[in-house]
């Protein structure tokens, strides 16, 4: 086996983050709750403007792990900060660094970008997760609680 290396997503690897983002629903108990298509994850991450970008860890030449992030902003900070909408690495890559290489480029990212912070979400059942973003000196955040709005509320919402 070969040393994992990290690079900025290209266009050839829209099939191989999108089994990884199918993989990551499986292992999030929602396996029917990607929509996402090669064509949409190409227009989002490569389109004109595009506002979404991703890392992707690559061992003996296939990817094995993605870092899915956006750029997001903090009032309190006066600063941009990066929002991780995921991380994931495949079964067989566990254990070889990939996760952890994969948050140095995006730590490597935010701080390029001037960025106050990276955000992220993680289940409540998942510590192996929490394991992992404590073992790098994250920390989860207390007294916020995640809302969203979506589908038909969301479609009430904007044709009021």
């Amino acid at each position: 086996m070969t040393e994992v290396t990290i690079r900025r997503v290209e266009p050839g690897d829209v099939a191989a983050v999108l089994a990884l983002i199918v993989a990551l629903a499986v292992y999030e108990r929602e396996p029917d709750a990607v929509q996402a298509t090669a064509a949409s994850l190409r227009e989002t991450l490569f389109g004109e403007g595009a506002q979404v970008f991703a890392h992707v860890a690559v061992l003996d030449g296939a990817v094995v792990g993605v870092a899915l992030w956006f750029q997001t902003y903090s009032t309190w900070t006066g600063r941009p900060s990066l929002y991780l909408e995921d991380l994931f690495v495949a079964d067989a890559a566990r254990g070889t660094g990939a996760g952890k290489a994969l948050f140095r480029a995006l730590a490597r990212e935010a701080v390029r970008r001037d960025c106050a912070r990276i955000d992220w979400a993680v289940l409540d059942w998942n510590e192996t997760a929490a394991g992992f973003y404590e073992a790098i000196g994250a920390r989860p955040s207390t007294g916020w609680q995640p809302w969203r709005i979506e589908g038909a509320a969301l479609e009430r919402l904007a044709a009021g």
